[in-house]
């Protein structure tokens, strides 16, 4: 009798074990769902073209989903300087899907019914703002029934990350929303200017937060500068950004660094493979502006001046792409 209860407590053992397995990897597979979040403000037809838009790009795979509201809004977007209400509207929309190790953060702006009413924000100028809130490797979805500026898009992907345990910090978050806000007034600025292009200026800033990362936190005002020009330079974008818009650019990654977005680990991984996503998405336009004469012109300058800062600081800059 004795060995039959002992057989059969082993095997209650052992059944209640993978019981605890299965469980633990089904809850593991749902935490890894993509996340849709809905702005509270649709009305039932909104809601229903939103969440086919969003999720078409799954084609019939799991989702789960969440819904914003005013709250969210002054939660995530206030302390960077907004004025929203808990009873401000909702509209926008995103969907966030993580993606392997490495592969970046990638943005795509889905048209509602034929139409983009994301009136201001440009993908690139998201995917910058992702990368200094702290997110990695995922791709983003944003879409929105009405028209909008897109400067409040991304809260909904912030309270994504706080409601599944991985809240972002409210110091990078504000930085992304200054960050964001002023790319896109410089892209307004110079839109109708030759030689500009929206994809330039984000690949300027992806290129100079790459090159922060290589120094690391401690990277200073000047080195910020210093990188921000030579960025400006190899981008071709020397004859459109006016010193006070160049100003609004440095400013910005110096709140970037203040936020502590350089000690992620990955943050310069992140940016580099953020750059090459842009020049391969804009690659007529960079074609045209890296030829290897301009290449090998700009990159001799910058290897002078990391090489000087790397012997000043005891080889703190780590050379190379």
């Amino acid at each position: 009798m004795k060995k039959t209860i002992t057989f059969l407590t082993a095997v209650l053992a052992v059944t209640l074990s993978l019981f605890s397995i299965n469980l633990e990897s089904k809850n593991a597979k749902a935490d890894e769902l993509p996340v849709v979040i809905l702005g509270s403000s649709l009305d039932y037809k909104q809601k229903s073209g939103t969440l086919k838009t969003l999720t078409d790009p799954l084609n019939g795979a799991s989702y789960q989903t969440i819904t914003i509201t005013g709250s969210d809004l002054v939660k995530y977007l206030n302390p960077s300087g907004d004025n929203f209400t808990t009873s401000s509207g909702v509209w926008s929309s995103a969907m966030i899907q993580k993606t392997s190790s490495g592969s970046g953060i990638n943005v795509h702006i889905l048209d509602y019914n034929g139409k983009n009413n994301i009136t201001s924000i440009t993908a690139n100028q998201y995917k910058n703002a992702a990368l200094t809130a702290g997110i990695s490797d995922a791709n983003i979805y944003v879409t929105s029934a009405t028209p909008i500026d897109g400067s409040g898009a991304l809260a909904g992907v912030y309270a994504a990350y706080s409601k599944d345990g991985q809240a972002l910090n409210q110091k990078q978050v504000n930085a992304a929303q200054d960050e964001m806000g002023t790319l896109s007034g410089i892209t307004k600025q110079n839109e109708d200017k030759n030689g500009y292009s929206d994809a330039q200026l984000n690949n300027a800033v992806a290129g100079a937060k790459k090159d922060m990362a290589k120094i690391g936190n401690n990277v200073s005002n000047s080195q910020i500068r210093d990188i921000v020009n030579n960025q400006i330079n190899i981008n071709h974008l020397g004859n459109t950004i006016n010193n006070n818009q160049k100003n609004q650019i440095i400013n910005v990654l110096v709140e970037v660094r203040d936020s502590g977005a350089l000690k992620k680990g990955n943050f310069r991984d992140q940016a580099a493979a953020l750059s090459a996503g842009i020049q391969k998405h804009s690659k007529s336009i960079f074609d045209k502006i890296n030829t290897p004469e301009n290449r090998n012109w700009f990159e001799q300058i910058w290897n002078s001046i990391t090489e000087f800062f790397g012997h000043l600081f005891g080889g703190a800059i780590i050379l190379g792409k």
